[in-house]
């Protein structure tokens, strides 16, 4: 076990075998972090990537300042986890062609939906029930494999009826309440129990009630196109601020990129041509009682199209080495969320594995990915 938490330093760990890839640069920025005021400890998980000045994949525990910069500008971005009825020899003609664009505002029939939640007005309520861009997606998925029988039977998992996996967040309320926090502080820590600290988790657990609400929404409105019905299984926060103990002592857990390993059931996704895996977390105070969050870039989204379009049209990026269908008009998206600028998924299960952080529920299989209709 002990090999795969390294210790790069006092504060700084990462989850990760020798085989693991990851960039310099990314190991950089965690050192940096790890040298902000008040900061205890850093963990770098298997999928961490740089990011824009903070790593992403990684969780950061602090006292007595906390850092909004570290949650990001998409506070509550996570993934939510349906079980629908639709049954899987569906043709993908009549799954794609039903599901139509769901890049549009939801329109008036959905006001009692979006009032079921109960949100505080932002003026982003547009966005609601939309993915977004980057590598926010919407997926169709199979049970492939079942490494824990108990567990598939009492989620009720079949390989008859497919799964809908949702990442999103709070779109661009996230990115508003970071960039006034940056505008008036600059990316200097808050006093915690402080009147900012206060007024910023006010905005920022707002920022997760409506990023909840998206996925639900975009959930919702996806099963209605294709006249299915599901049930959500799980729902995980990736970008958060939260109190914490650990090992004892009073603090902030910040995670950017990271799944919480101490709230159930997480999935863990690769590219959209790689699998998912559905596990159950072994919370631990080594990882911050943290997990990785997905596959993880291996390269920069500026450099995919020169590396790909050589050996790939657009169109042939549509359909992926394990049979499954991509939805994405974007053409410059669709060669930076390609497979190939994605770590593989099956490392970073391994590594977390062998650090004895996991165990293994299923394997899912991408079936249809939704990215957007946009040009």
């Amino acid at each position: 076990m002990g090999n795969f938490i390294q210790p790069l330093s006092g504060r700084v760990q990462i989850i990760a075998s020798d085989d693991t890839w990851i960039e310099g640069k990314a190991i950089q920025q965690l050192e940096t972090t790890a040298r902000l005021a008040g900061m205890q400890r850093v963990v770098g998980m298997p999928d961490l990537h740089p990011g824009r000045g903070y790593p992403v994949g990684a969780a950061f525990f602090s006292t007595e300042q906390l850092y909004p910069a570290l949650v990001g500008n998409d506070i509550g971005c996570g993934m939510a986890l349906w079980r629908t009825d639709l049954a899987a020899h569906t043709p993908l003609d009549k799954l794609e062609k039903r599901l139509g664009s769901i890049d549009a505002p939801l329109d008036e029939t959905w006001q009692n939906d979006i009032a079921e939640f109960a949100l505080s007005t932002t003026w982003h309520e547009h966005a609601l029930g939309t993915i977004g861009g980057g590598n926010h997606f919407a997926e169709l998925q199979q049970l492939d494999e079942s490494y824990d029988a108990d567990t598939v039977q009492a989620l009720g998992l079949s390989r008859k009826q497919l799964l809908l996996l949702v990442h999103s967040g709070s779109r661009g309320l996230g990115e508003v309440i970071l960039r006034e926090q940056v505008d008036q502080f600059g990316h200097g820590g808050l006093r915690a129990g402080s009147d900012e600290c206060a007024a910023y988790l006010a905005r920022h657990n707002m920022a997760l009630r409506f990023a909840e609400a998206n996925r639900q929404l975009i959930a919702r409105r996806m099963l209605a196109r294709w006249h299915a019905s599901g049930e959500g299984l799980l729902d995980v926060y990736h970008n958060l601020l939260s109190p914490a103990v650990v090992d004892g002592v009073d603090g902030w857990l910040h995670r950017k990129g990271a799944a919480a390993a101490d709230q159930g059931w997480v999935v863990i996704p690769g590219s959209r041509g790689d699998y998912s895996y559905l596990v159950q977390p072994i919370a631990s105070a080594s990882s911050l009682y943290s997990l990785a969050h997905g596959a993880g870039r291996k390269w920069q989204r500026n450099e995919c199209r020169e590396r790909l379009e050589k050996r790939y049209n657009s169109a042939q990026l549509t359909r992926t080495a394990l049979g499954s269908r991509v939805i994405c008009e974007d053409k410059a998206l669709i060669y930076e969320e390609a497979p190939e600028a994605y770590k593989s998924v099956a490392t970073v299960i391994e590594s977390l594995q062998a650090a004895g952080l996991i165990k293994l529920v299923a394997r899912l299989k991408p079936v249809l990915t939704y990215k957007t209709r946009g040009g």
